[in-house]
């Protein structure tokens, strides 16, 4: 008797039906699409922290950002003495460890031991600075910066405390020096699952074995081999030191920023950083207890900077900053605005639509019906209305989610430094800490996914606002009496 008499009476006020399940639909519908939304937002800023720390990556560990001493203020600077020909080709490499603050490489193993810490791994950042060309007489003298430090001849690698500075100028006459720049990143070959390549995909030749800590060999960013046209097998030198290139990685988001990839134990060497690291890659055996690992290592291991993916989120801005501000600030409160007025016009028609019925359900009760028949009655036909507009709001949200994910609209993120030393400005593989204050953006697609668990919560609200209705309209019903019927006639 219940389904049929549900079936008719839906049948008989199809348009009125088709208004309620509309109404619960937008609401639900754009409930879906900014869950979706906002976690294509946490999606894309996932990519950027992972471009940034490296896959697998909770904290990192780095030197705490002490003051400049007297003198170390300026930049790598480079002196060239003149030979006797009129005409003389030299060349220098300055090797410097990215702010000029390292950590003892023991510190790793520490690290790896406190409580919460799964496993840990060092890497050493360089900066280098390649000054090349030619002079015809006379001494020229190529210098950044106020540092009185200088190099004569073939410069050697040194692992100064001098951050850097800005671009080298030449000064003397006849003097013509090309001034280039990139990144080096010394990796735990026997590691390299966590920490600075792990974000990179080798989509050309081969990534380091584990047998490889003082072989001279190099995996190099996609970008930087584009520019220097370099492949597998090509070699390149780095303060006299010739190195082949084994591999072409690329991030798997955004754009590396750090250009070459060598072994630990080599980098070292070149940085005159012996026994030493710029960061320490942490992974917790517990992502949720990130907050309580960090506070273990600051406690127990002194003059460090621990850095979190939280910590390093609040440094991200641009367009994905202000979009996943306003999906989960503006959004939010959005849908619940639209979803409660969608409810309450449900409620309100539903209520309407009962006390436009007030001779039909007076008659019933004349013939016998209870008031919990009737109210159950009434909530049933709200329910059917709910689930059709919960139909109709999953497929709404699903087709906009889709729409987002289709346009894929690009998303730019600029990271800054944290500050404290602990700044992960570097791109993919880390850069380390105290690097250069340039802000560094990526573009980022933007997705929508659509979970199962939004979509059971799409089912939930359907059923909620149909409750809500039929509550009520049964509320309205269950107070009529077979008298309303006979005035209504009358």
């Amino acid at each position: 008797m219940f389904g049929i008499y549900l079936k008719r009476e839906l049948g008989r006020r199809k348009k009125a039906a088709l208004v309620i399940a509309l109404g619960l639909a937008l609401g639900i519908a754009l409930v879906i699409t900014v869950s979706s939304v906002s976690a294509g937002m946490s999606k894309a800023q996932d990519k950027v922290l992972q471009s940034l720390y490296g896959l697998g990556t909770d904290m990192t560990v780095t030197k705490a950002q002490s003051a400049p001493t007297s003198g170390s203020s300026g930049g790598p600077s480079f002196k060239f003495g003149a030979k006797s020909s009129s005409s003389s080709k030299q060349s220098s490499d300055r090797v410097m460890t990215q702010g000029g603050q390292a950590l003892k490489s023991s510190l790793v193993t520490k690290v790896a031991s406190q409580k919460g810490v799964e496993n840990a791994v060092g890497a050493l950042s360089l900066n280098v600075t390649k000054v090349d060309g030619s002079f015809t007489q006379g001494k020229a003298k190529t210098t950044t910066g106020s540092s009185s430090n200088s190099s004569s001849g073939q410069g050697q690698p040194g692992g100064g405390s001098s951050s850097g500075g800005g671009q080298p100028q030449v000064q003397g006459g006849g003097a013509n020096f090309n001034v280039n720049s990139y990144s080096v990143v010394g990796v735990d070959v026997a590691h390299q699952g966590l920490g600075p390549l792990a974000s990179m995909k080798i989509t050309s030749g081969k990534t380091f074995t584990s047998s490889q800590t003082g072989t001279k060999v190099a995996v190099v960013s996609k970008s930087y081999a584009k520019e220097k046209k370099y492949k597998v097998g090509s070699t390149f030198k780095i303060s006299g030191s010739k190195f082949t290139i084994i591999g072409i990685a690329t991030p798997d988001s955004s754009e590396s920023t750090t250009d070459l990839f060598i072994p630990l134990k080599l980098a070292q060497t070149l940085g005159d950083a012996k026994n030493e690291v710029t960061t320490i890659y942490v992974k917790a055996t517990d992502s949720k207890q990130i907050s309580t690992v960090k506070k273990e290592i600051q406690s127990n291991i002194s003059g460090t900077t621990v850095t979190t993916s939280a910590d390093l989120a609040s440094t991200v801005s641009g367009s994905l900053s202000t979009a996943s501000s306003l999906a989960t600030s503006v959004g939010k409160w959005l849908s619940i605005a639209v979803l409660a007025a969608a409810f309450l016009v449900a409620a309100l028609l539903t209520s309407s639509a009962v006390s436009r019925r007030v001779r039909e359900f007076g008659t019933l009760k004349a013939l016998g019906w209870p008031s919990r028949k009737v109210t159950r009655q009434v909530v049933g036909e709200s329910m059917v209305n709910g689930l059709i507009g919960g139909a109709l709001g999953i497929a709404l949200g699903v087709g906009a989610a889709y729409a987002v994910t289709a346009i894929s609209p690009k998303l730019t993120a600029q990271m800054g430094s944290t500050g404290g030393g602990g700044g992960m400005g570097g791109g993919p593989g880390g850069g380390g800490p105290g690097q250069q204050s340039t802000q560094n953006t990526l573009e980022i697609a933007l997705t929508a996914p659509v979970s199962l668990t939004t979509i059971a919560l799409a089912v939930g609200l359907a059923v909620a606002g149909g409750l809500i209705a039929g509550a009520m309209g049964g509320w309205r019903a269950s107070r009529m009496r077979p008298a309303d019927a006979l005035r209504s006639v009358a």
